[in-house]
């Protein structure tokens, strides 16, 4: 891939924020498109899973018949970040859903669905991330956590790139690397700070 040429990122579009990942990897230096046909997965460098339901998310994907394609893909090495529903639809063990659903294997993590509780307990908290709010003189990052899960558990070679600070879930995991497969449990596509977006697209990139 030249370094003159914008990665051409997808967004998994069946549901969630799509728009907004959209313009948040534009503003980062991509191309991103949406993506709802088993086709247009050979024509990007990347893709992004959106927030939505993991549940309904996963039955998406069989109707719109992605996720034979799209597991290929993952598994042939594409580059991936999840969101929130994202994150569940990457991990390897789901913990709090139902029978039927079905997940992406592309990290080696266990997740739990709805950790932190229902819609009116979502809640927004400053954290530090790994490899973005390390650098000298980098903002905490604004995390908006709607419905989210957490990690309860990694794999050897899942680094771990954020943690709840504070409060009660204070220690969990909200966001973590494998290789080119990135999740977090909160939506950054909302908040106006790029920095996800922009650690995912140089990802690509490289």
């Amino acid at each position: 891939m030249s370094g003159a040429r914008r990665p051409r990122i997808g967004v998994l579009a069946l549901q969630g924020d799509v728009r907004e990942h959209v313009h948040a990897l534009e503003a980062s230096g991509a191309d991103a498109r949406p993506i709802r046909r088993p086709a247009e997965l050979d024509e990007i460098d990347g893709i992004v899973i959106p927030g939505g339901e993991s549940t309904t998310m996963s039955k998406l994907l069989g109707i719109f018949e992605l996720y034979d394609p799209l597991a290929e893909k993952l598994s042939d090495g594409l580059p991936a970040y999840g969101s929130c529903a994202g994150m569940i639809m990457l991990a390897s063990t789901i913990l709090d859903t139902r029978p039927d659903a079905r997940h992406l294997d592309a990290l080696d993590i266990t997740v739990r669905r709805n950790a932190f509780g229902r819609q009116v307990e979502s809640f927004e908290t400053d954290l530090e991330f790994a490899g973005i709010t390390d650098a000298d003189d980098a903002d905490p990052m604004r995390a908006v956590f709607i419905r989210a899960p957490w990690v309860e558990s990694v794999a050897p070679g899942v680094e771990v790139l954020a943690r709840v600070p504070e409060g009660p879930a204070r220690g969990r995991i909200v966001a973590v690397r494998q290789g080119d497969v990135l999740a977090t449990s909160f939506h950054p596509e909302v908040t106006g700070d790029r920095r996800v977006h922009e650690y995912f697209v140089e990802m690509v990139r490289r």
